[in-house]
């Protein structure tokens, strides 16, 4: 016999509600949960892709060690004592900085890592802290931190309730939404196309641009001079609407003078874009009755990503649309991810030992991590902890670290997979799966474009092998406090913590509400809060930061020549199938048509001699992949474009599926020296690259492999 619950899917930002039906323990079918009141049903390939995951004969069940070139069973306990002994025995040592540990982005999804792995690391006290968030969205975190005091004090298009919606640099139709959670997002789009304007700003016409009602092409790295001449020509049709900020707002005149000065002559050669059509925008943006712009991953990582944030911060702000329904709104989380005992995202408290990169909230940039392993000296790194993360994937210059990781002395992982970073690996310890545990939306409810709340309960209990996200990191925190003579509390199940949070909040809510609502609840639309909330020093909204002024002031002095100069510049895409390397396990997500290939424009491939389905050289500064090209007219002509998270031809990688998927890793091409200035984010797009047609004896080799361990049961 069939039953059905019901609970959150956690494997994108959408968050959106699953009807999952089960035959005893074990799981048949998923479908979209018509009665969940924020995604009414939605559900994407993602979701129905969980039936894939929970039965792969190639997820770990058990912890396992490396022994030369095998992998072997390991008790739990074992496993611990070995990864608190290896870690403690480097620091003591080597200092506390031999240690470094990545997170990748699948912590936010799942409230069995983001809200104990704080505790883990605290431990650790390492000052070699990474994660996928500086290859993604820390323009966004520094430019709040900033302007509004906490890193999370971050506005969101209130989508359903614009009239017109200014967007750069991003693709929600295929990324299901990012720092705006919005299930259903395409619907939502369409709608607001219907009803007002819809403005996507992007070098490619997206499939996002496609149901839009305006598409303006733009060269890549162009974002800033088109955003410093879109708020000139704000200003030009009146002054800045900011009565509704009166008292609470400082440096406004500072900034305004700033952006005014920043000459803007070049704006067509540079971006593509005309002034004409900025002055025409800028007058729909400010006629409109309520208008949001945002910018999201083509913008964050590039040369200029914070400074483009902040940009747009301004365009709302200066609009009178920053704080206002319709605008830009932080959402109010039911559990606060913002207020007392949250961290502010403050940084600069201390610098890369190699390059002398500040900190942010607590980590460093991404980028540096290789030479910290490879580059001798007091501070070293020499272990690593790596935490649902393929950083060999998805940082800049991948086989530059994936080179670095053989010469660690330790290495310990919490994953599903034997992935082309866990391969590495001294030890790797799988956690049950997530429908065996509770969770809580603890990041992406935050950053919703709706209040909302849900309670995803277990499925049924874990086997006696199996361990808990949270049991593990309780098990490693202790046993590595035990080696290295310190303190250890171990934290309480996650629903104790869930309730904990619920009553630092003031919503009302309490987990017998959310236990008594199985689809969700729905708390109402965004409402104007961020004046409520500043956690600057001033209390007051600080529109012109110096470090974001300095910033300003650097882009000005550019070397306009060099940013005008012609050739390829290389950008990222995702595909609903494929946004990340995890799903290429999948065999639901891979069928169909390849997506692995290089976009190039049919002018760009003429004018180089290059066949549509061609095998070309793709070359960077620090790398070449060999890869497969196909013409495509949605591309702005001296654009290329090559997806994220392909790259699986590794030895050593015990991934069946996504091992036969063809097609080469993004980061072999991407440079670890290009961060932008604002707060230290990976420049992965507006990349040069050159790109020649392989000769055929060359393009029948394929691309390059590493080396890696094999595979005992």
């Amino acid at each position: 016999m069939q039953t059905s619950v019901f609970r959150a899917c956690d494997l994108c930002e959408a968050i959106c509600g699953l009807e999952l039906q089960l035959d005893g323990d074990r799981l048949v079918a998923i479908r979209g949960d018509a009665d969940d009141p924020f995604s009414h049903g939605h559900i994407c390939p993602k979701g129905n892709a969980i039936l894939d995951l929970e039965a792969d004969p190639d997820r770990l069940r058990t912890p396992m060690r490396r022994e030369g070139a095998q992998w072997l069973p390991i008790g739990w306990e074992d496993a611990f004592e070995l990864a608190g002994r290896r870690l403690a025995m480097l620091q003591q040592a080597h200092g506390q900085s031999a240690v470094a540990t990545y997170l990748g982005n699948p912590n936010v999804h799942h409230f069995g890592h983001i809200a104990y792995l704080p505790a883990l690391l605290k431990a650790l006290r390492t000052p070699n802290m990474f994660s996928a968030s500086s290859v993604d969205q820390w323009p966004h975190q520094f430019t709040c931190a900033r302007m509004y005091g906490h890193q999370f004090l971050l506005p969101i298009p209130d989508i359903d309730r614009t009239d017109f919606f200014l967007m750069l640099g991003a693709n929600p139709v295929a990324s299901n939404g990012s720092l705006m959670t919005a299930p259903g997002i395409a619907k939502r789009l369409k709608a607001l196309a219907a009803r007002g304007t819809l403005v996507v700003v992007d070098p490619r016409r997206t499939e996002t641009a496609q149901v839009a009602n305006e598409h303006v092409f733009i060269r890549p790295g162009g974002d800033a001079l088109f955003l410093v001449a879109f708020l000139q020509a704000m200003l030009a049709l009146g002054p800045p609407r900011v009565s509704a900020y009166e008292g609470k707002l400082n440096g406004l005149d500072a900034v305004l003078s700033a952006v005014g000065a920043v000459a803007t002559g070049s704006l067509e050669t540079e971006t593509g874009i005309s002034a004409d059509t900025v002055r025409r925008l800028a007058a729909a943006f400010l006629a409109a009755p309520r208008a949001v712009a945002y910018g999201r991953m083509g913008v964050s990582v590039q040369p200029w990503g914070t400074l483009c944030q902040w940009l747009l911060q301004l365009v709302n702000l200066v609009s009178g649309n920053l704080d206002r329904e319709g605008g830009a709104l932080p959402n109010e989380a039911e559990i606060p991810v913002t207020g007392p005992g949250t961290s502010t995202g403050h940084g600069g408290r201390w610098r890369s030992r190699v390059r002398g990169l500040p900190e942010f909230a607590g980590e460093l940039p991404v980028a540096c991590l290789a030479e910290e392993i490879v580059t001798p000296g007091d501070g070293q790194v020499r272990a690593l902890l790596t935490v649902a993360g393929n950083p060999v994937l998805s940082t800049p210059d991948g086989r530059g670290l994936d080179r670095a990781l053989d010469g660690l002395d330790f290495m310990v992982s919490i994953d599903f997979y034997i992935n082309e970073t866990t391969r590495h690996a001294d030890l790797i310890l799988p956690p049950a799966s997530s429908l065996t545990q509770d969770h809580y939306d603890l990041i992406f409810n935050a950053f919703a474009v709706r209040r909302v709340a849900r309670l995803s309960q277990a499925l049924r209990e874990r086997e006696p092998g199996e361990r808990a996200d949270w049991e593990i990191v309780n098990g490693m925190g202790a046993a590595y406090a035990a080696a290295a003579g310190k303190d250890w509390r171990a934290l309480p199940p996650p629903r104790a913590m869930i309730a904990a949070g619920l009553a630092r909040g003031d919503s009302g809510l309490d987990l017998a509400a959310l236990l008594a609502a199985p689809h969700g609840i729905d708390l109402g639309p965004l409402r104007p809060s961020l004046l409520a909330r500043l956690e600057t020093a001033s209390g007051c909204i600080e529109a012109a930061p110096a470090e974001l002024l300095a910033e300003l002031d650097r882009f000005a002095g550019r070397d306009r020549a060099q940013a005008a100069e012609a050739g390829l510049r290389l950008i990222g895409r995702r595909d609903v199938r494929s946004n990340n390397s995890w799903m290429h396990i999948a065999p639901r997500l891979v069928k169909g048509k390849a997506r692995h290939q290089l976009a190039m424009h049919p002018d760009d491939l003429a004018a180089r001699g290059i066949g549509d389905g061609d095998r070309v050289s793709v070359r960077s500064r620090t790398g070449e992949i060999h890869t497969e090209v196909r013409a495509d007219h949605t591309l702005m002509p001296g654009v290329a474009c090559l997806p994220h998270g392909f790259g699986h031809g590794r030895n050593g990688v015990r991934m069946a599926r996504a091992s036969l998927v063809p097609g080469e890793s993004y980061n072999d091409l991407t440079d670890p020296l290009a961060i932008e200035g604002g707060c230290g984010n990976a420049a992965l797009n507006a990349l040069p690259i050159e790109v020649t047609r392989l000769a055929p004896a060359i393009a029948a080799t394929g691309g390059a492999t590493g080396a890696g361990p094999t595979w005992s049961a």
